[in-house]
């Protein structure tokens, strides 16, 4: 088969609506736009979030926060997650998107301490809350800060 010969399956494409031809076809005259008003001018239509006047919605609601675009978004990690390396493996960034535990960093990775480890590694990471540090030394393993 090539790509030349592929074929829509019946049924799956319609013919396009063919307007303005004729008042016998239901869509002559005024082509479907029906007889006054905005709508039925050329490059009539109002602008995307326009309700007639009235104060529109995202102006009507109140604006919540902001963005702080120097501000840091770390990735987190728990103690718990990493028992699925292997005993004494260096565990870093590369490891951990290899292991399932992360998709892609962010502005890097922070080890937080909830649940426990049960064999030493070393860890890289970018931040380690406190705790977590005391697991992963209690372990056997290192907490290395990148």
């Amino acid at each position: 088969m090539k790509l030349s010969e592929l074929k829509a399956p019946k049924g799956a494409t319609r013919a396009p609506k063919r307007k303005g031809r004729g008042t016998a076809s239901g869509n002559g005259t005024t082509a479907g736009r029906g007889m006054n008003g905005q709508k039925s001018r050329s490059g009539g239509g109002v602008r995307l979030g326009f309700e007639g006047g009235q104060m529109p919605l995202y102006r009507r609601l109140p604006k919540r926060g902001f963005t702080n675009v120097w501000g840091t978004t770390y990735d987190v990690i728990n103690v718990s997650d990493l028992n699925r390396f292997e005993k004494d493996s260096v565990v870093d960034l590369e490891a951990m998107i290899e292991a399932g535990l992360l998709k892609q960093v962010k502005d890097g990775v922070k080890v937080l301490g909830m649940g426990e480890l049960e064999k030493p590694l070393t860890v890289k990471a970018n931040k380690f809350s406190a705790s977590a540090v005391e697991k992963i030394e209690k372990a056997g393993g290192k907490a290395e800060v990148i």
